[in-house]
């Protein structure tokens, strides 16, 4: 059986070739592997101390839960804006008066 060295150079690029493409498929089909690499993917990064921080912010809310205080989070209380003044309300009021008059003068005319 006469093998020549380009065979078994070939021989050998393709076995490494196989090798690689097995580890590739095993790390694909391990159990649990991709999950894990999803959720790291998914999940930002957070450090410890702002974990605690968060930790410690929400054993303080349900403490003032438990103890009946009301929580409202400042985004849940409306905000009021602008509005009208008497005065304003009173000018309107006019307008819209004379308005109506004047429709119905010109209503009458017809």
């Amino acid at each position: 059986m006469d093998i020549s060295v380009e065979a078994l150079q070939e021989a050998i690029s393709i076995r490494r070739q196989i090798d690689t493409l097995e580890k590739r498929l095993s790390s694909m089909l391990a159990p649990g592997r991709r999950v894990r690499a999803i959720a790291a993917l998914a999940l930002p990064h957070m450090s410890a101390a702002t974990r605690a921080k968060l930790a410690a912010a929400a054993t303080a809310r349900w403490a003032r839960l438990k103890a009946g205080t009301k929580i409202i989070p400042t985004k849940m209380i409306p905000v009021k804006k602008g509005g009208i003044t008497p005065a304003g309300r009173r000018r309107l009021s006019q307008l819209m008066k004379a308005r109506w008059a004047a429709r119905r003068k010109a209503a009458a005319k017809k």
